[in-house]
């Protein structure tokens, strides 16, 4: 007699038992019922009716994901090898759940093919240089493409570009070709500046002779301090006019005794 009441009680604490579900804050529950989408449950306590209702668990938090290595080829035909790190979530687990059988291998799909996409539309010094702007450009049409998946793509970051040696033996040489070339106008800068600043003070020593001779004393006290066997003394160019200028009257005046024998 007990036996026939005990066989109900233990079906209907297993059927109450496998019933009850407890979802954690991070968590929702889409459930059907016959088939049909019924409600997003949760977080807590949730009650399932077994052979009835079906429920889904999808998780809200942010879903870390490692796009592989692709091989791009970029707009100046250059083969690179590119991964990257896709950061997104689920926003609508209804969605998530109906428009897409497995949103976590769709939208990996959707990064690697959209990577190869938007790398492939610019030069590798793009690439290379400007990463924010390809990274904000990837995830705007990975964003795009998966809201209505029910899908929110957070940041996506580019890690690594891959080059082959000849190229980047390549882009050592074009690097060591500007840097000449800066270091050459740098050069060329300066010269014309001292040039502009020698015009200034020679005009400037021009309008008062003592500055010059300010400027030959400063000269010679800075070569008097080093230790040099060697001292080169500049002169004048007025004070070597004036020895021209003796030496050509001593040349043209007449000698007395000519004077004599003319007479």
């Amino acid at each position: 007699m007990m036996i026939s009441y005990l066989v109900p009680v233990v079906l209907l604490v297993m059927l109450i038992a496998a019933s009850i579900r407890i979802l954690p804050e991070y968590k929702r529950g889409v459930v059907f019922f016959l088939g049909r989408f019924q409600a997003v449950k949760g977080p807590g306590l949730i009650i399932v009716i077994p052979g009835i209702q079906k429920m889904e668990v999808v998780d809200l938090r942010v879903i870390t994901m490692d796009v592989p290595e692709q091989d791009v080829i970029s707009q100046d035909n250059v083969t690179v090898k590119v991964n990257a790190v896709i950061y997104f979530r689920v926003v609508d687990p209804e969605k998530a759940i109906i428009q897409v059988e497995h949103f976590v291998n769709a939208t990996s799909q959707l990064a690697q093919t959209t990577l190869r996409s938007v790398l492939g539309k610019h030069d590798l010094d793009e690439m290379l240089s400007e990463r924010d702007k390809l990274n904000d450009d990837i995830q705007e049409i990975i964003d795009a493409s998966a809201e209505g998946w029910g899908i929110k793509v957070a940041n996506v970051e580019i890690k690594h570009v891959d080059l082959d040696e000849s190229m980047i033996r390549a882009i050592a040489r074009q690097a060591e070709a500007e840097r000449e070339r800066r270091a050459k106008v740098i050069h060329a800068e300066g010269e014309l500046q001292a040039s502009k600043k020698l015009v200034e003070a020679a005009n400037v020593m021009s309008e008062n002779s003592a500055a010059l001779q300010l400027r030959y004393l400063q000269t010679m006290s800075d070569m008097s301090n080093k230790n040099a066997s060697t001292i080169v003394v500049p002169l004048p160019i007025d004070l070597m006019e004036a020895f021209r200028d003796m030496r050509a009257g001593k040349v043209g005046k007449p000698s007395p005794k000519a004077s004599d024998n003319d007479a």
